[in-house]
């Protein structure tokens, strides 16, 4: 059996159902050997849906994370990194990984993350009163489930009170820019925001995750300038756009199985196995887990040469009904917590400590302060975020 034997499938992929993957996910899946797709740049890469595959994948050292390598898989034109390109601690590789890691690893730990607990606990307080003080219905997506990530970012990366408000606007313009043009003028501006954000912690360090690294320049691994800039960007990036999205998708998904979220509401020790479960049912991002073969890896029952590109698409992974029983079922009582959400190996996310920490307050606190909240308007009426690789919705109209 060769790849040729089946069709070449194009990736991304739209649903056609709001609460399942592509159907292609399955598809390929389910062919003997993992097989190719094509990308929007015209492009074949490898892709990768089994668990087992896609774990064995992620924990390999001859998959390089590194966008400046030929063959990477990118989607589109404009993401081939410029001459220059200094990459952030996602694309880089070990052993440079590994040190990088180390140096920064510290500020992600359960127990550090233990206390910004209150000041999310407030941040979810003051939106959910200014939701119960304001008209209804309210949109949940800019109401709630948009902002309250993007301001614990602005705890974690220490944005000055005085500057939150064009931080927020310039943040969400990015994310959500209606024209490429717009998008690009306001990911400058948010680029030079940050670089003088930066400067002024390595000036004047303060007590927050760039101003305590900035305060340590030259130890082994800790980012230089440049990559402290990379790195709140990305903590920006990574840290706003999948809670943002589990948060509003999250809250549909437990409004239209009111079992489950009378389940929850009883007892809301249950809260962590949900989020585990909203996590696997709704993987939200897949770029972060493109790769490039260094070298000839055998994989699936194929070899992906090197240079080859390959993407492990965890969405289908967290569908695999190898690994999961009746994958498709929602059931916050499932107990298989070993999803991929976060990815696998040495670049499983930094940052997962602090997304379960949001969501579980998140959820916890709408859903106790606003037990009547309801969908406003049909499923059938939303509108899903279908072209995007971070699956999401754009908005959640709510009432009670």
């Amino acid at each position: 059996m060769t790849d040729a034997t089946y069709p070449t499938l194009s990736y991304p992929m739209r649903r056609t159902c709001p609460f399942e993957p592509p159907p292609g996910y399955a598809e390929l899946r389910e062919r003997p050997t993992i097989s190719k797709v094509r990308l929007p740049t015209g492009a074949l890469a490898w892709a990768v849906t089994r668990y087992r595959d896609v774990r064995a994948m992620l924990a390999d050292p001859r998959f390089s994370s590194d966008m400046r390598h030929p063959g990477f898989p990118v989607l589109y034109e404009h993401q081939v990194p410029a001459p220059g390109f200094s990459t952030s601690l996602i694309g880089m590789d070990a052993p440079e990984h590994t040190i990088a890691r180390r140096a920064v690893a510290g500020e992600f730990t359960v127990q550090r993350l233990r206390r910004l607990r209150p000041r999310v606990q407030e941040i979810v307080d003051e939106h959910v009163e200014r939701i119960l003080e304001g008209p209804r219905p309210v949109d949940l997506v800019r109401a709630f489930a948009d902002p309250v990530p993007l301001m614990v970012i602005c705890e974690l990366i220490g944005v000055p009170y005085a500057d939150r408000d064009f931080f927020l606007k310039i943040s969400s313009t990015v994310m959500n820019a209606p024209s490429p043009e717009e998008g690009g003028r306001a990911m400058v501006e948010l680029t030079d925001y940050l670089d003088a954000l930066v400067g002024d912690k390595e000036r004047a360090p303060t007590d927050d995750v760039i101003g305590r690294l900035a305060a340590r320049p030259g130890e082994p691994g800790v980012p230089g300038h440049k990559d402290l800039v990379g790195m709140a960007f990305m903590l920006l990036m990574a840290g706003h756009e999948t809670p943002a999205n589990i948060i509003a998708l999250g809250t549909l998904l437990l409004l239209e199985h009111p079992d489950q979220l009378a389940a929850l509401r009883a007892d809301p020790a249950r809260t962590p196995a949900a989020v585990e479960e909203l996590l696997r049912y709704f993987t939200i991002a897949e770029i972060a887990t493109s790769r490039v073969a260094t070298e000839d890896v055998e994989l699936g029952g194929a070899v992906i040469r090197a240079g080859e590109g390959a993407l492990a698409l965890i969405t289908g992974a967290n569908r695999d009904p190898d690994q999961f029983a009746t994958p498709d079922r929602f059931d916050i009582g499932r107990g298989n917590h070993h999803h991929v959400a976060f990815g696998f190996g040495g670049h499983q996310c930094l940052g997962q400590h602090l997304a379960r920490l949001e969501l579980q307050i998140a959820f916890d606190t709408l859903f106790a302060r606003i037990p009547g909240l309801r969908l406003a308007e049909p499923v059938e009426a939303l509108r899903f975020k279908d072209e995007a690789i971070n699956y999401g919705v754009f908005e959640l109209p709510v009432t009670w």
